[in-house]
């Protein structure tokens, strides 16, 4: 189970509102959401929990660049609203080209487009997409610090307590529970 919220800062403050992600496949799309939310162009936070094991903040400040963290890559990495924001740029990979990967699949000798190790053989079928994504936090733990929340602090949180810490940092923990 997960929960995303919109928090908006406004000329009066925070503003509030659940959203659904099922419509959104890539970190702009969520930007674009965002910024949607957005009055003028002030700030706006899209948090993400999921069943307290990881969360995530995008922060989106107008047209800039959405600035992302993640609690814990290789959990996010197991959901698909984290491998929304666990993009290539993030994750510090080159971007894969989907049509040099067309072109290579089967070409290993696994049946059906297995992935195969590195010796030639499959891959094996229990591992997890996060197995490759280093555990623990990963992007920018400082996106709040000028919103009243340290980078250390941003780095201690625990997926229980971070959506309601970060709203109490913000001073808007009425608004972000009211959508709750």
């Amino acid at each position: 189970m997960y929960f995303a919220a919109l928090l908006a800062r406004t000329e009066d403050g925070w503003e509030a509102s659940d959203t659904e992600l099922d419509d959104v496949e890539t970190l702009a799309d969520l930007a674009d959401l965002a910024r949607e939310a957005a009055s003028d162009d002030e700030t706006v936070l899209v948090c993400i929990e999921q069943d307290g094991t990881w969360f995530g903040v995008v922060r989106v400040d107008g047209e800039d660049d959405p600035r992302v963290f993640v609690s814990d890559a290789a959990a996010a990495m197991r959901s698909s609203y984290g491998e929304i924001l666990l993009s290539d740029d993030l994750l510090g990979r080159e971007p894969e080209d989907p049509a040099v990967l067309e072109q290579l699949v089967d070409l290993d000798g696994t049946e059906d487009g297995e992935p195969a190790d590195g010796d030639g053989a499959a891959a094996d079928p229990d591992a997890a997409p996060g197995d490759t994504v280093p555990p623990g936090p990963i992007g920018d733990a400082d996106l709040l610090t000028d919103l009243g929340m340290e980078e250390k602090t941003v780095l201690t949180l625990t997926a229980e307590d971070a959506l309601g810490s970060i709203a109490d940092a913000l001073g808007c923990t009425d608004v972000l529970e009211a959508v709750r």
